[in-house]
């Protein structure tokens, strides 16, 4: 990304050395005594399914139990819930056979959150063919083409969305912007949409607002301000657990203190369970030398992810997994390939690469980063796995400026990879 490619390799070696204290425990421990109560929002399911039961017109019923049910999902990470959402949107749209372009788009924001993208852009071309509220189409068009690789139909949405003044826009020219790697771009474009979620004074805007910014700010490693923008989506949102985790990344990652970390982990899991927050933990407890905790929290994993519902949500973590944890590389690639044909993008191919270089197949490994990836996307776990292989096939002219990028993105990979970066 252009920030921290400017950025003088000592400055990343002196934040390494002395990683100074950003939190405070008494910032951030009021959040962790809260308890979820799913009574009321179990409550409005159970509205939802006596007027279904007692009526003999159901259409709206079921699109409002879909959105009790999302809503549930949003809160607990219960897939069991975003699936239940799923069948009774599609069972209202069997009743209106498509004529819905709202109901396609909350068909489709559904599978969005499933990672079914292809599945979610078919829904949206049915509704941009029906033309009824087109901007919020074609919103929702760039969103799944981005996801899927289609860069140059994403950018075209964009661009006939474009509207400067609207936070819409703002986010997704900031979402653009870094992926390109234009990492400045995208934090000028987020504050910018962050000045208007604050006039309009919405809750749900704010909080995407500062949690996402809270997100760049710390990949540019302004560590006290992501800090500061993630305490402020919990002044908003006391649960939100997206916020929390992204506090334990600091104290974990920029703190090195990953006793407090897990701390506020387990509180999370209390609540809002997902089979990534085992990973984090296991990664946690790598650091920590505590083998029967990484363990522990890979058996959770793996067995979470055993659940079908999940579908291909987690094959890049899945892939990972095998790969690099478990060293059953034939799996990896197999998951690997699976997702290609999902989402063809760069950190698709990264992840088919990194399974052929976990097998041995250097030669097949580079061909793929060379055609696929390299140039294209600029995520620092991606540029590690394009060094290492590129260090394997002797391109020993391209790993410098990887390596000073890496160094810069310690923060971002986590202090694991600290080691690991030196030896490339």
């Amino acid at each position: 990304m252009k920030l921290k490619i400017i950025l003088p390799i000592f400055i990343g070696l002196i934040m390494l050395s002395c990683d100074s204290k950003i939190t405070n425990e008494a910032d951030y421990s009021p959040y962790l005594t809260t308890q979820i109560d799913q009574t009321q929002l179990l409550e409005d399911v159970e509205f939802w399914t006596n007027r279904i039961e007692n009526s003999s017109s159901t259409y709206s019923y079921l699109i409002s139990r879909a959105n009790a049910n999302t809503d549930v999902f949003n809160v607990t990470g219960d897939i069991d819930y975003l699936i239940k959402a799923e069948e009774d949107l599609l069972e209202a749209n069997t009743i209106i056979k498509d004529s819905d372009a709202g109901l396609l788009k909350n068909i489709a924001a559904n599978y969005i959150s499933q990672h079914r993208f292809k599945d979610a852009l078919v829904l949206l071309k049915k509704a941009e063919a029906n033309g009824a509220k087109l901007n919020g189409t074609k919103k929702m068009l760039f969103d799944v083409h981005l996801e899927l690789g289609n860069y140059i139909d994403a950018e075209a949405y964009l661009k006939d969305l474009k509207n400067i003044s609207s936070f819409d826009y703002l986010i997704r020219l900031s979402k653009l912007e870094d992926h390109k790697g234009n990492l400045d771009g995208a934090i000028e474009n987020m504050e910018k949409a962050m000045v208007i979620a604050e006039d309009s004074n919405l809750k749900g805007m704010k909080l995407w607002s500062y949690t996402n910014i809270a997100d760049f700010y710390g990949h540019a490693g302004d560590i006290d301000k992501s800090y500061a923008y993630f305490l402020k989506a919990l002044e908003l949102d006391p649960d939100n657990a997206y916020a929390k985790k992204g506090i334990a990344w600091i104290v974990y990652s920029h703190e090195k203190n990953p006793t407090e970390a897990l701390n506020i982990l387990n509180h999370v899991t209390s609540y809002h369970n997902t089979p990534d927050y085992d990973l984090l933990k296991a990664e946690i407890a790598e650091f920590n030398d505590d083998l029967k905790l990484k363990a522990a929290s890979l058996t959770n994993y793996l067995a979470a992810v055993k659940n079908e519902l999940y579908g291909d949500m987690y094959n890049k973590y899945d892939v990972m997994v095998y790969s690099d944890d478990l060293l059953i590389p034939e799996r990896a690639l197999e998951i690997a390939m699976q997702e290609v044909e999902n989402r063809p993008t760069p950190q698709s191919y990264d992840l088919l690469a990194w399974s052929y270089f976990k097998l041995g197949e250097i030669k097949k490994a580079n061909q793929i980063i060379e055609e696929f990836v390299d140039g294209k996307t600029f995520e620092p776990a991606v540029l590690y796995h394009v060094a290492e292989i590129y260090k394997a096939v002797g391109k020993t002219e391209d790993l410098q400026p990887l390596k000073k990028e890496l160094v810069a993105s310690l923060y971002e990979l986590g202090p694991l990879m600290e080691q690991k970066i030196k030896q490339l």
